[in-house]
């Protein structure tokens, strides 16, 4: 079955609700929750908690757009309609470019992970891995679905198992840390805030850098074979995923070890396992991490092709990237972005220097810069389906307009604290540089092609 975009409407319940499960699993937690830990303690629990929330808000924004209108370049399609042309050109590259180079660095990442079992170049890893995913992207649909189905099952697999073991351990006490495990390890270290409140909110930036990816499943709208019903679902889900994978995992990790065993660059779950006693925690992780860097780089491959097809089909793009095979994959959009990601793996092995660190650092700005649109689009179509000048959606956001210019601010605020950050300041130098590419670029596709600045809905 095609919609009007000429896809194949492949993905079905099952695989929509597992990939919204898996955009919101990645290796944030599994890696990057060590240093969080180690900054803020157990307090990191409710900044994990109250981004959750800000992220339930952003999607239940994005469910509104999608009910209203579901096309597969959903960010783009939006930022086009509601803020203008140059909007959705900007949106559209800029969300091609935060996968892209996630792409590079999460197949870099999961070749270096195959170094834990397997002595190979890390170049072999890195170019199987890439053609494989590339393989399944352009066979279907359906086959990306059933890889990233897969691929969060392990993850959430492996979550659930930490929390049963940590609840098996509070209460019955087994394993090396049976002894001194115990809720109070929650505010007798020190307390909540052991390095007060300030250390805290300059943890929200990494939390929210967990997040990215989220907002995938908008994507999957052109290509889901009920969205009018799927994606509700998929997205009311998204505060009991929030709860359970990473409040709920941090409430049971840190009851069982105290959160002064974590430290930035060690994954909490090898830690844990290691002070429960469980060696076999660190291959288990390894495995884990690799599934999600592997999900993460699936993901970029399935929405590049979409990306620029979308930017074509709007004449802000090549034409040539509106090819689509017969099972109705973007053909030349996917195997341009595999190809870019080739070549960035192959720079990244070569000269692993800053230039390099701070092409990937742009990527967390340039995926919230996805989330700002997503937000300023439900405003703008709230307001003009209140007026009558649009059908109302039948998924509307709670609490809108005032819910989307509460997350609104708090986007606002994480870039600020990225700016006060050192370490994070480097992912603002890039986007003003990123910005005039694009604004340049625009100028000229304007002067050949006048078609690129109207809107043009399909």
């Amino acid at each position: 079955m095609q919609d009007g975009e000429g896809y194949h409407r492949g993905l079905g319940a099952r695989q929509i609700q597992m990939i919204a499960i898996g955009g919101a699993i990645g290796t944030g937690l599994f890696l990057g929750a060590g240093k969080g830990i180690s900054k803020a303690g157990p307090s990191l629990i409710l900044a994990y908690a109250v981004a959750g929330f800000v992220i339930f808000l952003i999607m239940r924004a994005l469910g509104e757009l999608l009910m209203y209108r579901p096309v597969s370049g959903s960010f783009s399609e939006y930022a086009r309609e509601f803020i203008g042309p140059f909007a959705g050109f900007v949106t559209g590259w800029t969300y091609w470019l935060f996968w892209v180079v996630t792409g590079i660095t999460e197949v870099t990442a999961a070749a270096a992970y195959m170094t834990y079992w397997f002595d190979i170049p890390q170049w072999v890893s890195a170019l199987i891995f890439t053609v494989v995913l590339y393989a399944a992207n352009l066979i279907s649909v359906k086959l990306f679905g059933e890889l990233e189905f897969w691929f969060s099952m392990v993850k959430v697999t492996a979550i659930i198992g930490m929390i049963l073991i940590c609840a098996g351990i509070l209460t019955i006490g087994f394993s090396d840390a049976g002894d001194t495990a115990s809720m109070t390890h929650l505010w007798s270290d020190g307390g909540f805030f052991p390095h007060g409140v300030g250390n805290t909110l300059m943890t929200l930036q990494m939390v929210m850098f967990a997040f990215l990816a989220v907002e995938l499943v908008g994507v999957t709208a052109g290509e889901s074979k009920d969205p009018k019903t799927v994606l509700p679902r998929a997205i009311n889900t998204v505060p009991w995923r929030i709860a359970v994978f990473y409040v709920g995992a941090l409430i049971m990790i840190l009851s069982v070890v105290p959160w002064t065993s974590f430290h930035a660059g060690a994954s909490p779950f090898v830690v844990a396992f290691e002070k429960m006693g469980l060696p076999a925690g660190a291959g288990i992780v390894n495995f884990v991490v690799l599934t999600a860097a592997l999900s993460s780089c699936n993901s970029g491959m399935y929405s590049t092709g979409r990306m620029l097809r979308d930017l074509a089909l709007n004449s802000q793009g090549p034409q040539f990237f509106t090819k689509l095979t017969r099972s109705g994959t973007p053909l030349v959009g996917t195997t341009f972005s595999a190809a870019l990601m080739l070549v960035g793996v192959w720079i990244n092995y070569q000269w692993p220097g800053k230039a390099f660190d701070y092409v990937v650092s742009f990527a967390t700005i340039s995926g919230m810069w996805a989330w700002i649109v997503i937000l300023v689009c439900q405003i703008r179509y709230r307001a003009k389906s209140d007026r009558g000048e649009l059908p109302k959606s039948e998924f509307r956001a709670p609490g809108a307009p005032f819910a989307s210019w509460f997350a609104l601010a708090f986007i606002a605020m994480v870039i600020v604290l990225m700016g006060i950050d050192k370490d994070a300041r480097v992912s603002l130098y890039c986007a003003p540089l990123w910005g005039l590419i694009l604004g340049v670029s625009y100028l000229v596709l304007k002067r050949r092609n006048p078609e690129a600045a109207a809107f043009n809905r399909r």
